[in-house]
């Protein structure tokens, strides 16, 4: 039981991180206009679920209403439409002087940063809760 919300909180935490690093690729590529195949960067966002579990003893965790945790599911590129800036003097301009822009908006990137940032404080705090609530358990003993 208590090792189990260990579990659930270091997931929730792995996948907070990986969704930070994947926000700061996309802070870091907002002026990118090639990545090497023409295109502009293409906005990236990670998609969360539900962890299935996978060993027997999950399986059996699974049977007594026992969450599994969270993991990343996919990381998938935004599809919506590049932006167009005028630029003439801009070597990717095309022949109207347009520049293709990533699709990326700083103000949701900052926004959804800010939300993993919360959500990653908050399963640090639940992870140490439960250690407390361990090691207090532990002392029962003495």
């Amino acid at each position: 039981m208590f090792l189990n919300s260990l579990n659930i909180a270091g997931s929730a935490l792995t996948a907070q991180r990986l969704r930070m690093d994947v926000i700061s690729q996309n802070l870091s590529n907002v002026d990118t206009t090639n990545v090497g195949n023409g295109q502009p960067y293409r906005r990236k966002s990670v998609e969360l679920a539900e962890r299935t579990q996978t060993t027997f003893s999950g399986y059996l965790d699974a049977q007594t209403d026992s969450p599994g945790g969270v993991e990343v599911s996919a990381i998938n590129e935004d599809q919506t439409d590049f932006k167009l800036q005028y630029d003439p003097t801009d070597s990717s301009a095309n022949a109207q002087g347009y520049v293709r822009m990533p699709n990326v908006d700083t103000v949701t990137e900052m926004t959804n940063l800010m939300e993993a940032s919360k959500s990653y404080s908050a399963n640090v705090t639940s992870f140490n809760a439960m250690k407390a609530v361990v090691s207090k358990a532990l002392e029962i003993g003495k």
